[in-house]
């Protein structure tokens, strides 16, 4: 069988294609895979409690791992925790990934009770009415190896939800929620 020269053309360049994707790195095809390990270290400022777990592997959350995590994020005022949104550790491991760290990272708030909201809510009004802390989808963080101001534009840069910037109380809040900033 002979080859026409506009054949010949597209099955060279199909060739050269296929060659070509076999030069991409193994990162590049490996981020479509499902398979792996996420890991978090956490530490809460409030009570002292430190918790590092693998909450994902190989595709699948980690329960145990995730309910650990929800009680050290638990409303330390009111002893009262709640389930924390699975989306909210991605951010953070995203968040992480970003930066290029593997620091613990401090918590200032996790879940707050409708009555810790609202008494804090009544003392600052930077403490919104309806915070998404009381659904379990936000957190005030920092990571001390990390200046401030470039954890709040990594944040900003992953477009995973909201971004609060408080220089002065020392702390980004993050959270799964739309996609904003203050």
């Amino acid at each position: 069988m002979t080859l026409t020269c506009p054949a010949r053309r597209q099955l060279l360049l199909g060739l050269g294609g296929v060659a070509l994707c076999s030069l991409l790195p193994s990162k590049a095809v490996a981020s479509r895979s499902t398979k792996g390990i996420r890991e978090l270290s956490l530490y809460n400022r409030h009570t002292g409690e430190r918790n590092d777990g693998s909450y994902w592997v190989d595709g699948h959350y980690q329960s145990e791992v995730l309910a650990d995590f929800s009680q050290l994020l638990r409303d330390h005022r009111q002893n009262i925790a709640a389930p924390m949104d699975k989306r909210l550790f991605d951010l953070l491991y995203s968040l992480k990934t970003t930066l290029s760290v593997d620091d613990e990272i401090h918590v200032i708030s996790g879940y707050r009770s409708p009555k810790t909201n609202g008494m804090l809510a009544s003392k600052s009004g930077g403490v919104a009415k309806k915070s998404y802390h009381m659904q379990g989808m936000a957190m005030d963080i920092a990571i001390p190896s990390v200046n401030l101001k470039t954890l709040r534009d990594a944040a900003l840069s992953l477009k995973l939800g909201g971004v609060g910037y408080y220089p002065k109380s020392g702390f980004v809040h993050v959270d799964c929620g739309p996609v904003r900033r203050w």
